[in-house]
C-alpha cells in the first residue's frame, strides 16, 4: 500500500516539475534544444515505417525516448508533465515507485536508434525525475528506410521524409548502401532528383539510346556527386561550414556553378574552380567569414571583370 505521506510528498514533486516545464516552455525560443515529443503516428506516417519486430524486454536508455503515441503533447521533450497531465495520477505513479510494489516495464517503439513510448509515458516521466538512466520496456522495433537520433527536431522530421521519399524514388540505399545523402534544411532532395534527371538526359544524348532510372541514379551518385563531395573533403569545406553536411555543400557548389556559368558566360566551369569560389566568398567560420565580407564589399565597389 502507498502512503498517504508519499502520496502528498509525490504531488508536490509533480508541482515541482510543472513550475520546470512552464519555465522551459518561456526559454524554447533561446534555446535550440527540442522542447516537445514527437508523435509516433506521424513519424510513422512521412517515414512510411513498415513491418513490425517484437524484440522482448529490453532496459533502454531514458533520453532516448523522444516521442509517444497518442500522448506526445502531455510532456516535454524531457518528460515534465505539462498542464493536460493528472496530477494525482503522477503522483501516485512517483509513490508506487518509490513503494515496494514498483511498476511494471512501460511498451515502446523503436525507430532506428529511439523510442516512442506506447504505454507508460508516467512512469518514464518519474524514472528521469529519480535520476535514472534506463528503464525496463517491451520493445517492439519498425524498420525506418533513414536513421533517426535523440536530438530529432519536427523540421528535422520533414526533412526525414523527404530523404525517405527519395531513397523509395531511387532505391539508393539498395544500389549503394553505404550512401548517406543528409541535409540540414528541407527541399533539396528534389533538387538531386532534378540533377538526376537532368543525368540521365545527358547519358541519352551521349550514349544515342534510353538509359533506364537505375543506371542513371548510379551514374550520378559515382560520376557526380561522390566526385564533387571528395573535393568539398579535400579542400576542407567541411570545417568551414561546421554546421553543415557534405550534402548540404553539394547542393550549395553545383548552384554556385550554375551562377559562375551564367556569370561569365561559360559553358562549364572547372570544380576546383567552384569550390575554391565557393568557400572564398561564404565561409561560416567566424573570422574567415568577416574577411570573406569585407572582400565581397571591395568587389562590389571595383565589380569582378570578366575573364579576357
Amino acid at each position: 500500500m502507498v502512503s498517504a505521506q508519499n502520496r502528498v510528498a509525490a504531488m508536490g514533486d509533480f508541482d515541482r516539475l510543472r513550475k520546470r516545464a512552464v519555465i522551459q516552455e518561456l526559454l524554447a525560443g533561446l534555446t535550440k534544444a527540442p522542447l516537445d515529443l514527437l508523435s509516433y503516428e506521424e513519424v510513422r506516417d512521412k517515414l512510411r515505417l513498415q513491418g513490425e519486430i517484437y524484440r522482448g524486454l529490453q532496459e533502454i536508455p531514458l533520453d532516448k525516448i523522444v516521442g509517444s503515441v497518442g500522448r506526445y503533447r502531455d510532456f516535454t521533450r524531457t518528460f515534465l508533465p505539462r498542464s493536460s497531465v493528472d496530477r494525482r495520477r503522477w503522483a501516485q505513479v512517483k509513490a508506487l515507485a518509490e513503494g515496494l510494489e514498483g511498476w511494471p516495464p512501460i511498451e515502446v517503439f523503436q525507430v532506428g536508434d529511439v523510442y516512442f513510448v506506447k504505454d507508460g509515458n508516467h512512469r518514464v516521466s518519474v524514472a528521469r525525475d529519480l535520476g535514472m538512466k534506463t528503464i525496463q520496456a517491451y520493445v517492439t522495433e519498425c524498420k525506418s528506410p533513414v536513421p533517426l537520433d535523440a536530438n530529432l527536431t519536427p523540421m528535422q522530421l520533414i526533412i526525414k521524409a523527404d530523404y525517405a521519399d527519395f531513397l523509395e524514388r531511387t532505391h539508393l540505399d539498395k544500389l549503394r548502401p553505404d550512401q548517406r545523402i543528409e541535409f540540414t534544411v528541407p527541399g533539396r532532395y528534389q533538387d538531386l532528383l532534378a540533377h538526376i534527371v537532368a543525368h540521365q538526359h545527358f547519358l541519352e544524348q551521349q550514349r544515342g539510346r534510353p538509359v533506364p532510372w537505375e543506371e542513371a541514379v548510379t551514374s550520378w551518385y559515382d560520376t557526380v556527386y561522390l566526385p564533387l563531395v571528395r573535393l568539398i573533403k579535400e579542400k576542407g569545406l567541411l570545417k568551414q561550414f561546421p554546421h553543415r553536411t557534405e550534402a548540404d555543400l553539394y547542393a550549395w557548389v553545383t548552384r554556385h556553378e550554375m551562377e559562375l556559368r551564367q556569370l561569365y558566360n561559360v559553358p562549364d566551369v572547372d570544380d576546383e574552380v567552384v569550390v575554391d569560389d565557393f568557400a572564398e566568398l561564404y565561409s561560416e567560420r567566424p573570422l574567415i567569414a568577416q574577411l570573406k565580407a569585407i572582400q565581397r564589399a571591395l568587389r562590389k565597389l571595383f565589380r569582378r571583370k570578366r575573364p579576357g
